[in-house]
This record gives structure tokens, sequence and C-alpha cells, in this order.
């Protein structure tokens, strides 16, 4: 069987046009302890800003949590004629991990899927590898090109900018709780043949407190072919300085898939986020690209403001709205993680 690769599909990047933007209703009160009712609140305010300019493709579990979440929305005044409801039971909200991405041919005008095995971030929560099914779920719907690669990716651990290069890093897609039987070769084998990348930038890890073994969408992230926002802890006595700024050298010192310079651009981070259990991985990086908006995660730090102005500047042909995810955080993930874009043909 031909690869995607072959047949012509590639994988755009996530400012290119977009048809919908996929979901999942939030209900663990495992994932969100004592804070469901506020996480609710979090994804009014995420579908009310985006419905506007994407279609809003939402998982719901039953029939009930689907009039709540309706009634929710229409009382925001969402247009429901904008959202399409899915009823099928899932586990949990990280769409961007268990969901399909999303490829294109351009030139044919068509879109499929691959489907990647999900095991719950290496193993860590059993009860949630069941939403590896999810693709396979939706492919029933949409009856579009489908691929299974047969390996284990999450779509929060790379980025790409549409002409051929891909971000990620080692931490992840070289852990042993992943794909133990593949080298850094195999791996990009596997992003060369189903996503039709041809250059490789690998960071060493993320941040503290991600429990993902370090995505890549919250530490560095394209917003244009030859621009990089890359997150940097200004503060040499936080733990999350020194990995950032060999993060940060590493990607002042890559090029494009032409063999270009990258520029990159400094995106501060919102310091400790967390409590006495510990630390949160709170990101700015981890904001949705959306067709006129771009969703950014705030947190009540000062630098919520910085980070706001330095994503507008980037996107100057988009409103950039902060959400404050004080409370989604809790979940160990923010906009980007609970959200999968779907291109436009």
């Amino acid at each position: 069987m031909k690869t995607p690769r072959e047949l012509g599909y590639s994988m755009p990047a996530e400012w290119e046009r977009h048809d919908a933007i996929w979901l999942s209703w939030p209900h663990d009160p495992m994932t969100f302890p004592d804070r469901i009712e506020r996480v609710e609140q979090v994804y009014l305010k995420i579908i009310s800003a985006i419905h506007k300019s994407e279609d809003v493709n939402l998982f719901v579990r039953d029939g009930a949590m689907k009039e709540q979440a309706a009634s929710m929305l229409a009382q925001e005044d969402v247009d429901l004629e904008k959202i399409r409801f899915f009823v099928r039971d899932y586990a949990d909200v990280w769409f961007r991990d268990y969901g399909p991405i999303f490829v294109t041919n351009r030139e044919q005008g068509k879109l499929a899927m691959v489907h990647w095995i999900f095991n719950a971030w290496g193993g860590k929560y059993d009860e949630l590898r069941r939403d590896t099914v999810i693709p396979s779920i939706i492919n029933r719907h949409m009856r579009i090109g489908y691929f299974q690669p047969g390996i284990v990716m999450e779509g929060g651990s790379i980025d790409v900018n549409g002409r051929g290069t891909l971000m990620t890093t080692e931490q992840c897609l070289l852990n042993e709780n992943r794909n133990p039987h593949l080298d850094r070769a195999g791996i990009e084998t596997y992003l060369r043949d189903f996503l039709g990348v041809s250059h490789f930038i690998w960071l060493k890890q993320g941040v503290a407190g991600d429990d993902t073994d370090g995505h890549i969408d919250d530490i560095a992230r394209f917003v244009s072919p030859d621009t990089i926002l890359c997150a940097y802890e200004e503060d040499e006595a936080d733990e999350n300085h020194e990995v950032l700024e060999e993060n940060f050298e590493t990607l002042q010192a890559s090029n494009d898939q032409d063999g270009n310079p990258l520029r990159v651009v400094r995106l501060p981070m919102p310091g400790f986020v967390g409590d006495e259990k510990g630390r949160l991985p709170a990101s700015y990086a981890n904001f949705y690209i959306g067709n006129n908006v771009v969703l950014v995660p705030v947190f009540g730090h000062e630098n919520d403001r910085i980070a706001i102005r330095t994503i507008q500047d980037v996107f100057p042909d988009r409103k950039t709205i902060g959400i404050d995810c004080s409370d989604l955080v809790y979940g160990l993930g923010t906009i980007h993680c609970i959200s999968q874009q779907q291109p436009s043909v």
C-alpha cells in the first residue's frame, strides 16, 4: 500500500485555512479535581471565540451531556448551527494527542487522516488508552482517506511549517515508552512517509511538570514558514531556564528545509503555576491558531500581556485572544492540547 507521501499528501501548517476544530467536552473529575464547572466555562470561551470562523466538531459522551453543552453554548450566544455534536463515549479531552492528524493533497483537493496509536503518553494512564479508537470513529462519519502507521505518536509532539520542516523533541519521540524498536532514523522515516515532511529539527526536552515527556507544543511553535516562537525563561533560578535556553540556542543554529536560517522569537513563560502538589506545565506556547483568531492560554501572570503582544505581532491579520487557563492547566494541558484542526482542501 502506498504511503500518504507517495500519494501526494502532507500535513499543512496550522495557520493554513481550516474547515473545523475538533474538541471533546470535559467531564472527568479525576482530570480536573473540583474544577469541572470552571473548565466548562473555559470551553465556552474557546468555542464562543472560534466558532465564528470555523465549525466546531464536539464529542459528548451521551444525550444528556449533549443537551447540557448545547444549552450552555446557547446561553453564550453561540450559533448552534456551527456546532456538530458527536455522541460517543470517550475517556478524556486530549484531542490533540488521540485524535487524527489530517493531511491534504492540494492538487487533487483531497483530505485524509493519519491514525497513530495512542498509548496514554507511554502507558501512564491505562484508563485513557481507549481513546486510541477515536480516529476510526471519526472516519466512519467522514469516509476519507485513512492511514495507519502502526506506531505510537501524539499530535502535540510535533509541529510543522507546511513546507517540509518538522520540529519535535528527543525526550518524547525517542523515549523507550513510545516506540522502543525505532531509532531516530526509523522515526523520521515514519514522519516523512505519513506527514510528507523532509527536514527535521530535534530539540532536547520540554518544560517541568509536563507528563507527556516533552511535547513540542509547550516549548516551540512555527508561526510562519521561517519563524518560530520559542518559550524562554529569563529567571536563571527557574528550573525551566536551562532547558529552554538550550532549545533556543538549538533553534538559532537550525535551518529550514531549503537550508535557510530561521527567525526565532522569544516567548516568555508565566513563571511557576501550580500548588503544594507540584508544578503544572503552564506555557503560552500552547496556543491554537484559528482562521481569524489565535487563542492564547493565560494564567494571571504579569507576562500574560507580553505573551499576547508577542503572538499578536506575528499574526497581524488575526485577533489574539487570551483565555484564562488557570483551571484547565490542572489537567496538565491547555488550549492546543485539547484541540485538533481540520484543514480545508
